[in-house]
C-alpha cells in the first residue's frame, strides 16, 4: 500500500506542495488556507512548525463505510477514492470523518464531494503524488507504508531528541496511508489526539444501520407528495372537462 510521511521538522511552508497539488488536479488558484472543494491540501503554521493538511487515506475509512451507494471506496493502492457519478449529496461522508476532510460544492449547481484523491491516477502509471514530487526539502516522502514507517521509526532513533516517539497515522482510526513525525506533541500542531486505534467504521456501521428506514421514510413521503400531485392534476383536468361540456351544453340549449 503506497502511502507518505510527512517531516514536520523538514517542512519549510514553501507551499510547492499545495501549488503542485492545484495543478495535478485542475483547482483554481487562491484559497489556500482551508481545506475546501478547491483545496485539497493547505499547510498551517503553530509556532513556527508548518504542518500540511489533507486527505488521510485511512485503511479503513470511514466515509466509505457510511456511504449508501459506494461512491468513495479505498482502492489496493492506498488512496481513497470518489465517484462522483454515484454521489447522491446525502454528506454522510462529511459527518463520518474523523479529520474533517471532506467538502462539498455548496456554490456548483451541480455539487460534488471534494478531497484529495491521492494522485490514483498518477499512482497507476507509476508516479508518485504530485505533492512528493514537488517538495524539495525532503519533507513529504512518498513509498510503501511498512517502508515508510521503518524510515520514520529509524528518524526518531538516529535523533530522539528531534522527534518526539510516534508516528502519527500508524495506529490512529486503525491505520492511514498519510503519517506524520513532529518534534513537538501532535495536540500542539492541530492534530487530533483524541482518537481510538480501532478503525471508526466499527462506531460508523451503526449510524448506516439507520440509513434503510430514513430512505424507506423518505420514499413514503416523497411517493405521497408525488400522487397528491398527481391526483391535483387528474381532478383539475376532470373540473375542466366537466365545465367544457356545461358550456357546450348551455350552447345547445340556448339554441333550440
Amino acid at each position: 500500500m503506497k502511502s507518505l510521511l510527512i517531516d514536520t521538522t523538514k517542512c519549510v511552508g514553501c507551499l510547492e506542495c499545495v501549488a503542485a497539488c492545484k495543478k495535478a488536479n485542475n483547482l483554481p488558484e487562491g484559497d489556500t488556507e482551508e481545506l475546501s472543494w478547491k483545496t485539497y491540501t493547505v499547510v498551517k503554521e503553530f509556532k513556527g512548525v508548518y504542518v500540511r493538511k489533507l486527505c488521510m487515506h485511512c485503511s479503513n475509512p470511514s466515509c466509505a463505510s457510511v456511504c449508501p451507494v459506494g461512491a468513495l471506496h479505498k482502492t489496493s493502492a492506498g488512496p481513497v477514492v470518489y465517484d462522483e457519478e454515484k454521489c447522491i449529496g446525502c454528506r454522510y461522508c462529511m459527518v463520518a470523518c474523523p479529520f474533517s476532510v471532506p467538502k462539498y460544492e455548496w456554490s456548483n449547481p451541480l455539487p460534488r464531494i471534494r478531497k484529495c484523491i491521492f494522485c490514483s491516477e498518477r499512482l497507476a502509471k507509476g508516479l508518485q503524488t504530485a505533492c512528493a514530487e514537488a517538495c524539495q526539502y525532503g519533507a513529504t516522502t512518498f513509498g510503501d507504508r511498512e517502508t515508510l514507517l521503518e524510515e520514520g521509526r529509524s528518524r526518531i532513533e538516529a535523533e530522539p531528541d528531534k522527534y518526539i516517539n510516534q508516528i502519527y497515522g500508524e495506529t490512529e482510526v486503525g491505520g492511514t496511508s498519510t503519517m506524520f513525525l513532529a518534534g513537538v506533541s501532535f495536540s500542539e500542531l492541530g492534530f487530533r489526539t483524541d482518537l481510538a486505534k480501532d478503525p471508526m467504521p466499527m462506531l460508523t456501521w451503526k449510524v448506516l444501520s439507520m440509513i434503510p428506514d430514513i430512505v424507506i421514510m423518505g420514499g413514503v413521503i416523497m411517493g405521497g407528495i408525488a400522487w397528491l400531485t398527481n391526483r391535483k392534476n387528474e381532478v383539475s383536468l376532470y373540473e375542466s372537462m366537466e365545465k367544457n361540456k356545461e358550456k357546450l351544453l348551455s350552447k345547445k340549449n340556448s339554441k333550440k
